[in-house]
């Protein structure tokens, strides 16, 4: 008895020491699908492992509907302790204001300019010479996913590019299957548009469009074969009917529909089916026709607080993200590729080491979010999320008002 006693006065102690120790902080995200929690449950375990507590907070319906959230939150006066958002220009306005803190001195204790690749992704989270946030992942938008269910009930060969894609699509639909899935969310339908110009029209003609923002070749010839394209994609997602991507995918994995153009995230949907890339599905980064991928993706930025504890946890969460069997755990099961490249990866499927491939070459674009501001954004994906939906807009009357919106871009 006197043991068991000791016993329970030395738990109660230790319990007590934790407690004292342990900082509760709220981080919110819009990984909502199950590949996605999977992923951000790897960040709340290393996170928790360091004494403090990870306080999940979740914002269904992707970033487009949670960004207004948490910039609310921020800007009324009750912030988070982390929020994600794609590192790029999204969080701008906040660090202008002064809302949100810098990660210099965690940046500079643990060499983040020296391990970060491509250097693109701090440059990113840079503002005034200062490292405003931790990216955690390299999410590449460059992917077709196919269902090789799909191909072989429709008796045609899994398609090598988006060509031969587009050339099956009647072969699908005659057996009843969808050839492409698209989500209703506006954001599907303008990355699409984004994908098809860097695999038809080149880097150098997207970087002319989105970078110098040149309204004359937004007009042009070459993304005319853009629009034609998109066109193809339209008519080729005809009967979707859903909304969120992961639905989409879904529609892939049961072989309901024959392909789906999606980030490299819907990795994690096939893994979590227990699908295996190369045997139940196929993946063709750069639609098969130009292989560079974007190296946007996932960051988390940091509010000032007024509670110095949880200041100082910030901090440590901002480590622990960055550290090396964090981004491993959290990459290979969120479908993304890590920011570090000196990790560990041999447990990379067939998909993601296409993907490392293209990345060591330096095949490699700025994300859309990087180069274009959020109103700019929005724009484009209310054009494209019309386009998709209303048969009647011609290619012509959209990629005209497409060339307004880059003239006007900032």
């Amino acid at each position: 008895m006197k043991a068991l006693r000791m016993i329970l006065v030395a738990a109660t102690a230790l319990s007590a020491a934790t407690a004292a120790s342990a900082t509760d902080l709220e981080v919110t995200h819009w990984w909502t699908s199950g590949g996605e929690a999977a992923a951000v449950a790897e960040l709340a375990k290393a996170f928790d492992a360091t004494g403090n507590h990870w306080v999940d907070g979740a914002i269904a319906g992707s970033g487009g509907t949670a960004r207004p959230i948490m910039i609310s939150r921020i800007t009324g006066g009750d912030p988070m302790g982390a929020t994600q958002f794609n590192h790029g220009r999204q969080a701008e306005e906040l660090v202008q204001a002064g809302l949100m803190r810098d990660l210099e001195s965690v940046a500079e204790a643990e060499h983040w300019r020296d391990i970060i690749r491509p250097s693109s992704l701090l440059d990113s989270c840079t503002i005034d010479g200062k490292i405003y946030c931790a990216p955690v992942n390299i999410h590449s938008w460059q992917w077709l996913w196919l269902s090789n269910a799909a191909f072989d009930k429709a008796g045609v060969a899994v398609p090598k590019n988006w060509d031969e894609f587009v050339a099956a699509a009647p072969a699908l639909e005659k057996a009843g299957i969808i050839p492409l899935a698209v989500g209703g969310q506006p954001w599907q339908a303008a990355g699409a548009f984004d994908v098809l110009m860097v695999a038809i029209a080149g880097k150098d003609t997207f970087y002319k469009v989105f970078k110098d923002k040149d309204a004359d070749v937004a007009a042009g010839p070459e993304i005319a074969k853009v629009f034609k394209a998109a066109d193809d994609a339209r008519k080729m997602s005809k009967g979707t009917n859903v909304q969120d991507w992961n639905q989409a995918t879904n529609l892939v994995i049961t072989g309901k529909a024959g392909g789906q153009i999606m980030g490299d995230w819907a990795q994690g949907e096939f893994a979590l089916a227990g699908q295996v890339a190369g045997k139940d599905y196929t993946c063709l980064p750069g639609l098969g026709v130009n292989e560079i991928i974007s190296t946007g993706g996932d960051a988390f930025y940091f509010p000032k607080l007024d509670d110095p504890e949880k200041s100082k946890a910030q901090e440590v969460l901002a480590s622990t993200l960055l550290a090396p069997a964090t981004q491993v755990a959290f990459n290979l099961k969120k479908g993304s590729l890590p920011v570090r490249g000196d990790v560990d990866l041999a447990a990379a499927n067939d998909c993601m080491k296409k993907g490392l491939e293209i990345l060591q070459k330096g095949n490699v674009i700025e994300g859309t979010d990087q180069l274009l501001s959020a109103d700019s954004q929005k724009q484009k994906e209310d054009l494209f999320s019309e386009f998709f939906a209303n048969p009647s807009m011609t290619p012509e009357d959209a990629q005209k008002r497409f060339a307004d919106i880059i003239a006007s871009a900032d």
